[in-house]
């Protein structure tokens, strides 16, 4: 059985420790408990390796944002996943910091990575592993947020939260969505 874990985030140095950028920060920390080095691929960075028996792709797109879906779709096609061995990790402006919800399908909820994948795919059922940076902003700024660096009170907490994600996504592999939505959503 192969898997495709797909952390959302932007290239470049200027967006590395920024809010949109924490799906990399999960995947790069899956990556390290499966001691596997990311190398430079075709639609990003890629990531091989075994959890529990199971093979496992992660992947971080070099695509804009906007784009990602393309990302996915080749990875995809190129290694015969099926969209149930899809995960995709993205951040979610309406949960509080840290929050980790599981879903197996949903909306983009305004998220364009998600956006463009779901129109790429032709399907919004694919499972979604979001995690949550609040929406602390005023009106107008949600992009300067969201392209924002963490607080200080956040940068202390991301090690723990990014620990649990990168938990989730593993659980996601070898356990599947339902008994990870359980053991994980809203810890």
């Amino acid at each position: 059985m192969k898997f495709l874990i797909v952390g959302l985030g932007n290239k470049g140095e200027e967006y590395k420790e920024t809010r949109h950028n924490v799906g990399f920060k999960i995947a790069e920390k899956i990556a390290e408990t499966l001691e596997v080095p990311f190398q430079t691929a075709n639609f990003g960075w890629l990531a091989e390796g075994k959890h529990k028996g199971k093979k496992v792709f992660i992947l971080k797109p070099d695509t804009y944002m906007n784009l990602s879906g393309n990302a996915v779709k080749f990875w995809m096609t190129k290694e015969h996943i099926p969209l149930e061995n899809i995960l995709i990790i993205a951040d979610d402006l309406v949960l509080p910091f840290g929050t980790l919800r599981l879903k197996a399908k949903g909306s983009d909820a305004g998220h364009n990575g998600l956006k463009n994948i779901g129109q790429v795919l032709e399907t919004q059922n694919y499972a979604r592993l979001r995690f949550g940076i609040s929406a602390d902003f005023s009106e107008g700024k949600q992009i300067d947020y969201v392209l924002g660096k963490w607080t200080l009170e956040e940068t202390e907490k991301l090690p723990e939260r990014i620990e649990q994600f990168s938990k989730a996504a593993l659980s996601f592999v070898f356990a599947g969505i339902n008994n990870t939505m359980s053991a994980f959503n809203g810890k």
